[in-house]
């Protein structure tokens, strides 16, 4: 008899998209049912009595000053039950009945598998350059398959004995995911892509935002840098020609998608990215390798 499997679901005031993730998880063709583990951020816009109108097991609250990244996944793989548990942002949907079976079904395929992640495709309602990102991420013909690494928290399955051997970090605001994964890899687990599990998600940052977003993630990837600085955090490489190929990239994309009418938005959060990119990576090299005598 199958068992249910635990679902970590954060959230901070997603009231409109919430209610279908949830409907959405618990409508899963998974025999045993799901197990829902939920923390909440402090939402203030009926995110919570949500929530609580699907009956989870574990509802923890905190407030939005206390949210750490790896600190709340930690705390999640500890309040769920199985040796696989399933980590959903409460913004990302479902696509059909079918996500759970088939990201549980790819982690069974491994020997030696520490995590596996959903594709994820974009809402409708998704500007142009984010489609792009999506497309490149997890498409039929994903870019970041020929990437050093690539992994996303945003729906994917985690093995107890993989986390219990390489917890989360608990000092990083920004990238938790990234680094735990490289680490997972660097220690002889694997980390798997299930294509047939698809989950519905998107943001539409605004200029500020997505330089923000790259900021953090920029700075929060320094910490696992080795010792000498990478050519791309220089101002020529990581801003002026990483841009001008950005462009041309989001140029060449939107030709063959029809929506050409997106690259001058494009351009400016490419601009922002770079930027945001570069300095946080910067900032984040002198954090973390100050000590060393390391930062330039």
């Amino acid at each position: 008899m199958a068992t249910p499997i635990s679902i970590v679901m954060r959230s901070f005031n997603d009231a409109l998209l919430i209610g279908g993730t949830l409907r959405a998880v618990h409508e899963q063709d998974w025999p045993g049912g799901v197990d829902l583990v939920h923390i909440d951020s402090g939402s203030k816009d009926g995110t919570v009595p949500i929530i609580r109108s699907f009956n989870p097991r574990v509802l923890i609250q905190i407030q939005p000053h206390e949210y750490v990244p790896g600190r709340i996944l930690n705390r999640g793989m500890r309040e769920a039950h199985g040796d696989w548990v399933v980590f959903l942002n409460s913004d990302a949907e479902p696509a059909d009945n079918h996500w759970l079976r088939e990201l549980l079904a790819v982690a069974q395929t491994g020997p030696k598998l520490g995590a596996v992640f959903s594709r994820q495709i974009p809402r409708a309602d998704c500007r142009a350059v984010y489609a792009h990102d999506y497309d490149r991420c997890f498409g039929p013909a994903r870019e970041s398959k020929a990437w050093d690494h690539f992994f996303s928290m945003v729906s994917c399955v985690v093995y107890r004995p993989a986390w219990e051997a390489q917890s989360f970090r608990e000092d990083l605001q920004y990238a938790e995911d990234d680094e735990w994964s490289r680490r997972l890899r660097a220690h002889g687990w694997g980390v798997a892509f299930a294509e047939k599990s698809i989950a519905i998600h998107s943001h539409n940052y605004t200029l500020r935002q997505a330089y923000k977003r790259a900021h953090g993630d920029s700075f929060a990837a320094a910490a696992t840098q080795p010792q000498i600085r990478p050519k791309w955090s220089n101002w020529i490489y990581g801003v002026l020609l990483a841009w001008v190929r950005d462009a041309a990239r989001e140029w060449s994309w939107g030709r063959r998608q029809g929506r050409l009418g997106g690259f001058a938005h494009a351009c400016l959060v490419r601009a922002a990215q770079r930027f945001g990119k570069t300095i946080g990576f910067r900032r984040g090299w002198r954090h973390y390798h100050q000590k060393t005598g390391a930062a330039a």
